[in-house]
């Protein structure tokens, strides 16, 4: 089987010794490698129960067989370990450049193991691993960091993945920071890597992917950028990038508003794609192999933040700040994002935390005065939560841990430690069953069905039927990330398109039905995960207010029709009715 190096890196940190490990063929005909093979090594690798943040749990970087090859929308990297703001199975992906130096390195995963006593960062190339004295970097942010690592390496083209000061300090939802802005931004990987005192690793080397079809490849390539170069999606994504869904979802009703009491914002065209690029004159910003640039990158020309150079802020950042916290200046929801990643940390848990902060306030469960809209007590609680510094070392530990101590359990929106997008599910009722299922808690990518509801593909308030179209999106989205590929490459790449780039890369020629078991094994397989950690049926559920309370028009998600969606989605899986796969009755 061609797309793979047929290795993996073993690197224990704390022993500062390192192995290469083969992997054999069958292993990666049933993994397909990223997200299905780190699944794989995580179920062996760790054991059950470990702490997230002790030296035993493991932190593995996976490429795909698309990964460093001219497949557009393949450059990005997972990361994977057990997460330390859920407890659970744990994964974030990354685009940009970094995923080919990584590849380049000559393996298909990497796996980090133990702890460093100090702090360290390492330089992994194809002919060795070396750990470097990282004392001085400690406490510099994520973009510091990475000029500081580059230059020390000074190995032209290496790529280099950091942390800031909230990875640093065990912040539970820290992102790991790659060329500035781009973030694996979601369930903690910055804290795992902050708890073996990694501060970054640089990846660099000169091997070549051996794939099936070199020569196929590149005419597949240039084939796909000449038929949808001037799509209808790829132009959308150019001039507004995901910004555009501000309009979109407050049209809808589904724009998450005043930490989850509302549907939409009453001054949202000030926080709109067209302030970003109409009057801002944002740039399309585009990773490697890719000829979509969703990116914006802009520099503030005027007000208090003249000079802020960013790309973003994404639609999540706008929902988490502009909706949850009211902040109708996209100026200062950019000043918070850039914030968010200098101190390296997920802008969407963030903007939950800032939010619900404001809601403990109003209902007098903490000293401190927060009100909405307020950007300079929120940015200050940023960084107090960065430092975990008073209040902020509470908001640290993330929602679920924050509101048991505070009392506020039935105001918390959160779906195992995890919380929700920017689509509301009583608007969306099929994103109620995506956040419920989702391995890694409430998450809008592990499906993507916000697609599906929004196009008319299917109605949003319909319950019939929607586990089954939820479970091809699903499906599809799970081999993307085990190729690793872009999700805004999912209109271009359907099931049969995708049987291609595997045969190109692979030279196995497989059809829908051979697609789907395989997906639907990676599914069970994080499912196993989470099970041996202690999840059951009763933590695939939302919150309380998003089953009992309705949006102002009148809209809701009821317990019975999420249940009903449950079920369904239980059976088509093959899991009996407590969400267990079929023959795993024990999980020990």
């Amino acid at each position: 089987m061609q797309g793979f190096f047929g290795r993996y890196l073993m690197v224990d940190v704390g022993a500062r010794r390192w192995e290469v490990v083969p992997l054999d063929q069958e292993r990666l005909r049933r993994t397909l490698g990223g997200k299905g093979l780190a699944t794989q090594l995580l179920l062996e690798k760790n054991p059950a129960g470990v702490d997230p943040l002790s030296a035993e749990n493991h932190l593995i970087f996976a490429l795909g067989p698309a990964s460093d090859t001219a497949i557009y929308g393949s450059c990005r990297h997972g990361i994977f370990s057990k997460s330390p703001l859920t407890g659970l199975y744990g994964e974030s992906y990354s685009g940009g450049r970094a995923a080919i130096p990584m590849s380049r390195t000559g393996y298909d995963a990497i796996v980090l193991q133990g702890a460093s006593s100090t702090p360290v960062w390492l330089e992994i190339s194809d002919g060795t691993v070396q750990f470097h004295d990282a004392a001085d970097l400690w406490g510099k942010d994520t973009f510091a960091t990475e000029d500081a690592v580059l230059e020390r390496c000074g190995v032209d083209g290496a790529a280099a993945v950091v942390i800031g000061p909230a990875g640093e300090n065990l912040v539970r939802y820290a992102v790991v920071e790659n060329d500035y802005w781009r973030s694996a931004g979601r369930c903690g990987m910055g804290a795992v890597l902050g708890s073996k005192k990694i501060k970054a690793v640089v990846f660099h080397g000169s091997r070549s992917r051996p794939v099936a079809n070199p020569e196929g490849i590149k005419a597949y390539a240039r084939r796909t950028v000449q038929d949808l170069k001037d799509h209808k999606a790829t132009q959308a994504y150019r001039t507004h990038g995901t910004p555009m869904m501000v309009a979109l979802l407050n049209t809808v009703g589904g724009f998450p508003t005043r930490y989850w009491a509302k549907g939409a914002l009453e001054s949202w065209r000030k926080i709109s794609a067209e302030i970003l690029v109409d009057r801002w004159g944002a740039r399309p910003k585009a990773c490697r192999t890719c000829f979509i640039g969703c990116g914006k990158y802009v520099e503030i020309q005027e007000g208090r933040h003249k000079g802020l150079k960013i790309e973003g802020p994404e639609y999540e950042t706008i929902y988490a700040f502009g909706g949850l916290c009211e902040i109708d200046a996209l100026d200062e929801i950019a000043h918070l994002n850039d914030l968010c990643d200098r101190l390296g940390m997920d802008t969407i848990t963030a903007g939950n935390m800032a939010a619900f902060a404001i809601e403990a306030s109003r209902r007098g469960k903490i000293q401190e005065r927060l009100h909405y809209g307020d950007v300079d007590a929120i940015a200050r609680l940023l960084e107090n939560i960065a430092k975990r510094q008073g209040l902020g070392d509470l908001l640290a530990e993330g929602v679920r841990p924050a509101a048991a101590a505070l009392g506020l359990e039935d105001l918390a929106v959160h779906v195992k430690g995890m919380e929700p997008a920017g689509y509301d599910p009583r608007a969306l009722k099929g994103m109620g069953l995506a956040y419920a299922v989702s391995d890694r808690g409430a998450c809008h990518l592990r499906a993507t069905f916000y697609k599906a509801e929004l196009t008319g593909l299917i109605d949003p308030q319909q319950i019939e039927g929607k586990a089954q179209l939820f479970l091809d999106f699903e499906d599809r989205c799970t081999l993307f990330d085990c190729l690793i590929l872009c999700r805004f490459y999912r209109d271009f790449y359907p099931w049969e398109e995708l049987s291609k780039i595997i045969a190109l890369t692979t030279g196995e020629e497989w059809e829908k039905a051979d697609l789907q078991g395989l997906a639907s094994r990676v599914v069970d397989s994080t499912r196993l995960f989470n099970l041996r950690e202690g999840l059951t049926a009763a933590d695939d559920r939302l919150p309380k207010r998003l089953l009992q309370e309705p949006l102002e028009d009148g809209r809701r998600l009821t317990e019975e029709e999420l249940t009903r969606m449950l079920q369904d989605y239980y059976r088509l899986r093959g899991w009996n009715s407590e969400g267990v796969p079929s023959g795993h009755g024990s999980t020990d």
